[in-house]
């Protein structure tokens, strides 16, 4: 057999959504893959937890720009509607404020007027603002960042794109961007929240980011009958039957190099997998330590989360499957998390409880319900105290918004900290997506999907281009699989 007819193999470190995704498409383009997984289950992230007949999606709870989904499973001959059902948000959600003013967030544009028009008049001009903004980002978006790497040289058809750059507007910081967009307050607090989307602060970001709340306006935010691990599910039906070599419980503790180039990856027990190529699907961050370079670089890390997994016997018809409560002083919450490393005394909380429109998450009455605070992403260990303290400052919070009352109902709960988050999906500091994207660098020139030192080595998932969030990891994947056949296949 020549070299140029062998079957080129390619071993995958980690079996979240890009990873999959990635083998998957490798895989339908001819390449033997196998995608190790550290973990029991496949998914990363975007997990399940199941207990005394109450199913919870232990990551993401929204999905936004269906078409990365579609794209996905078309590439492997399939079509997305096989395999997931996806039921469309409206309202996407609630949100309750520090002075007892609440209001539902719709992206249908007579019902969002309306809102306006009662809570914000003077800002009707400057929402439809912040808007074209966010679509000319958009527009030069798809069709360049979200679809090739930013030192991938431009063809003709690229230049037009740049028409739609609002350069005075883009490279300015984004909350300042929106406290000047907006007078009322609740705007400025909501749209304030976008940036956290990528684990970041409003404060530190570039208006770039007014990308994020145009998409989710635009295109609308998607729930998945059943939870979004169906989406998992159907990417490992596909692999499986398209002959991907799927292993749980294989940690991968050092990747194999030869010549300086990566040729494979060594397992905690010793067994070793060799390839072509190599794809982290972990946080880049740790690479350091497979590549046997010392510790992960702590630095510039994104946000971690604190979350409660409760499942009660009480049923709250009143309750927006996702509500959102902010704190009485946003920025102080912000420096609490980044500047001084520390769970913040008055957090924002978001509750999502799926089981409102899916009753199938329960064993009957009651509800699932996923409740999540933003914490740092840094080295702390969460003691017990700390989960503590941290637990009653979320409930202070959701009294005081008028959550009702569940703790006596809770008949099954699980808590994901920093700590664990870290340990069970190998990101240093639990940070749920790399790299933070405070300034235009850390936001635009992420991790590349190749490796710049090492051939061979190729990387895939939020914390590398073009960043975190379900829809970009899977362009990640495309981006990611191209490269590999252009530059690997011959």
């Amino acid at each position: 057999m020549t070299e140029s007819s062998r079957t080129k193999r390619a071993v995958i470190i980690g079996g979240g959504l890009g990873g999959l995704a990635t083998g998957l498409r490798l895989q339908c383009a001819g390449w033997q893959t196998t995608v190790l997984e550290a973990g029991p289950t496949f998914g990363g992230k975007m997990n399940r937890w199941t207990s005394k007949g109450f199913t919870f999606d232990t990551g993401p709870s929204l999905i936004t720009m269906p078409w990365a989904f579609e794209e996905t499973f078309a590439a492997a001959g399939s079509s997305l509607a096989e395999h997931v059902n996806f039921h469309p948000l409206d309202p996407i959600a609630q949100y309750r404020f520090h002075d007892g003013t609440r209001f539902e967030y719709s992206s249908q544009v007579p019902t969002l007027l309306e809102l306006l028009k009662r809570i914000a008049p003077n800002d009707v001009d400057a929402f439809f603002r912040f808007l074209h903004l966010g679509s000319r980002l958009f527009a030069v978006s798809k069709a360049t960042f979200f679809r090739k790497t930013p030192f991938e040289p431009p063809v003709k058809a690229d230049f037009p794109l740049l028409r739609h750059m609002p350069f005075r507007h883009a490279w300015g910081n984004y909350a300042k961007t929106v406290e000047a967009l907006f007078e009322s307050p609740y705007l400025r607090q909501l749209f304030l929240r976008y940036p956290t989307y990528v684990g970041s602060s409003p404060y530190l970001t570039p208006s770039t980011m007014l990308v994020v709340p145009y998409v989710e306006f635009a295109y609308g935010g998607y729930y998945v009958d059943g939870g979004l691990y169906k989406i998992v599910e159907g990417l490992l039906h596909l692999s499986r039957k398209h002959g991907v070599d799927l292993r749980t419980d294989s940690r991968v503790t050092r990747i194999l190099k030869t010549n300086g180039r990566a040729s494979g990856v060594e397992l905690a027990s010793g067994e070793q997998f060799h390839a072509d190529v190599v794809i982290s699907n972990g946080d880049s961050a740790a690479l350091t330590e497979l590549l046997g370079e010392g510790k992960p670089d702590m630095r510039h890390r994104s946000m971690s989360g604190l979350v409660f997994l409760f499942g009660i016997d009480k049923e709250l018809p009143e309750i927006h499957p996702h509500t959102v409560m902010f704190s009485a002083d946003y920025k102080r919450e912000f420096s609490h998390i980044f500047d001084e490393q520390r769970f913040p005394d008055d957090p924002t909380v978001y509750v999502n409880v799926p089981s409102r429109t899916d009753r199938s998450l329960t064993p009957g009455q009651g509800e699932t319900l996923f409740v999540m605070a933003n914490a740092p992403g840094c080295d702390t260990v969460w003691s017990d105290k700390m989960i503590s303290g941290a637990r009653e400052r979320v409930m202070q919070r959701l009294r005081h918004a008028g959550f009702p009352e569940f703790e006596g109902n809770i008949v099954t709960s699980d808590v994901f900290t920093p700590t664990r988050i870290a340990q069970r999906y190998l990101m240093p500091g639990g940070s749920i997506y790399g790299l933070d994207s405070h300034g235009w660098k850390n936001a635009f020139l992420r991790p590349g999907n190749a490796n710049s030192r090492v051939p061979g080595l190729y990387h895939v998932g939020g914390s590398t281009h073009p960043g975190g969030g379900t829809p970009t990891v899977l362009m990640s994947a495309a981006i990611t699989t191209r490269l590999i056949l252009e530059r690997e296949s011959a």
